[in-house]
């Protein structure tokens, strides 16, 4: 019983948190372009040839060639716009991608941005058993804030189809207090979950479509 209340308290914060961040990640001009749909289709067509040089890690249309880099394919256009600024400006870490990253101007940051977000994700087929385990601790822990379908929001990444060595090394970077990222909010979330329950649920959320 203490553990759920420990949990219930864990997300109300993270999702307080959340809710006042949102507000300040919108992006005023790639809202304008979302509003104009032969702007968005411009925007989508510049942001493809934009993203040339991330199909090596990234895959063709989104879809990553390698389990441990994250597929950007239907990923919220606002948080990928989001997570390039912090590369660029340091606020996330990685050597290789805060390079690439310096290059582009902030126009080509927001047509890539919308144009992974228009390319359609690819689910897995992970084994039956893990998945449904997976749903159970999702909808226990993670459902409030990245929604029923793990679509997640402008703040929020979505994380349905994403592959699962991806999610397993995230999720444990975060409960660790470990990687290129500082999210408290993430890290007391994932504070109580094992090993097997971390695979549990990258398998329920790589099978989501």
């Amino acid at each position: 019983m203490q553990n759920r209340k420990r949990i219930t308290c864990i997300l109300g914060i993270l999702c307080a948190g959340f809710l006042c961040a949102s507000a300040q990640a919108v992006d005023p001009q790639l809202q304008a372009v979302l509003r104009n749909p032969q702007a968005l289709k411009n925007a989508q067509e510049e942001g493809r040839k934009a993203s040339s040089f991330c199909v090596n890690c990234h895959g063709k249309n989104g879809i990553s060639r390698q389990q441990d880099v994250p597929n950007l394919a239907g990923q919220n256009a606002d948080y990928v716009l989001e997570q390039t600024r912090k590369f660029g400006k340091g606020q996330r870490k990685d050597e290789f991608m805060q390079g690439v990253i310096s290059l582009l101007s902030e126009e080509e940051k927001i047509n890539i941005s919308l144009y992974y977000a228009s390319q359609n994700p690819k689910p897995g087929t992970p084994n039956a058993a893990l998945v449904a385990k997976g749903k159970v601790v999702y909808t226990r822990l993670c459902q409030r804030c990245h929604g029923e379908n793990a679509h997640g929001n402008e703040v929020i990444p979505r994380t349905a189809s994403q592959h699962m060595d991806y999610l397993v090394r995230a999720i444990t970077r975060y409960r660790d207090k470990t990687g290129e990222r500082q999210e408290p909010q993430m890290t007391s979330a994932t504070a109580p979950l094992k090993d097997a329950d971390i695979e549990s649920v990258a398998a329920y959320l790589y099978s989501l479509p």
